[in-house]
């Protein structure tokens, strides 16, 4: 019963009674969830984990219904927001926020770049959304604090917007991607949530700093309103503490340098 939750994780009760029956096992399919629920087997994510679980430990070779089964995972947690990151500077996500409008200057574009992993945040603004910014941000702000820290940047995580996506050939930020040697990933069709660490990073930067500076100052330029942006980022990256998965309570930055430290033990040493 055991061997058959990690065997077949996506067969649900009622199949797996059906197919213990032509082994000569014969369990109904109650019989077969009290089972589940005593080995903590009761749905498709927990038989997954279990099956995770039993390959790490015995590294065995998986059957083509497991693989199957786990690349369905893959693609649901995916969609949902949950993104698999290993190290600092696995994936970073990178995204497009609409600040609003200051007189005398135009429309304000803030290029978002958030590491999956540690949640260090960089930003920048701009009057325009073109392949260019979104590269120029990456120039200017990502690839330095990376090399500074001794870290790679090998993926970026983007939406399908046109300032991201284009042929290779004739678009600024795929361009820079390929001379950097970056790997490019887009969202799925339709499917926001699935760069939803950006999004939720928008959410806070909305809260945290816009609508409170736009209240205290009115701002004459572009640049005095970078430089109060820069500010609040290094507080949020060195000071706030996140409550995200790897950060359990840590500032970003610590975060950051902890991972670090898994960087070098499992791909440099």
């Amino acid at each position: 019963m055991i061997k058959s939750a990690t065997d077949f994780p996506a067969y649900g009760q009622a199949r797996t009674s059906n197919e213990l029956r032509k082994l000569g096992v014969f369990v109904s399919p109650s019989g077969v969830r009290s089972i589940w629920l005593r080995h903590d087997l009761a749905n498709f994510k927990l038989r997954l984990k279990a099956l995770e679980a039993k390959i790490a430990e015995d590294g065995g070779i998986l059957t083509e219904a497991q693989v199957q089964a786990l690349e369905k995972k893959k693609l649901d947690d995916e969609a949902c927001g949950e993104i698999e990151t290993a190290h600092p500077g696995y994936l970073g996500s990178q995204d497009t926020f609409y600040v609003g409008t200051l007189k005398g200057v135009g429309h304000i574009y803030q290029q978002t770049y958030v590491d999956t992993y540690c949640k260090v945040a960089h930003a920048k603004l701009y009057t325009t959304k073109t392949p260019i910014t979104a590269a120029d941000i990456l120039n200017d702000r990502v690839l330095p604090f990376y090399e500074e820290n001794d870290l790679p940047v090998l993926r970026i995580l983007t939406d399908r917007g046109t300032e991201y996506c284009g042929r290779v050939d004739k678009h600024d930020f795929q361009l820079f991607l390929a001379i950097n040697d970056i790997a490019h990933t887009k969202t799925k069709v339709r499917s926001p949530q699935t760069n939803g660490i950006c999004e939720r990073f928008h959410k806070t930067i909305l809260q945290e700093f816009y609508q409170i500076t736009f209240r205290k100052k009115v701002y004459q330029s572009i640049e005095e309103l970078q430089a109060d942006l820069d500010e609040w980022l290094h507080h949020y990256n060195t000071d706030r503490t996140h409550q995200g998965k790897m950060c359990c309570g840590k500032t970003p930055f610590q975060t950051m340098i902890e991972g670090k430290k898994i960087w070098k033990d499992k791909f440099v040493n």
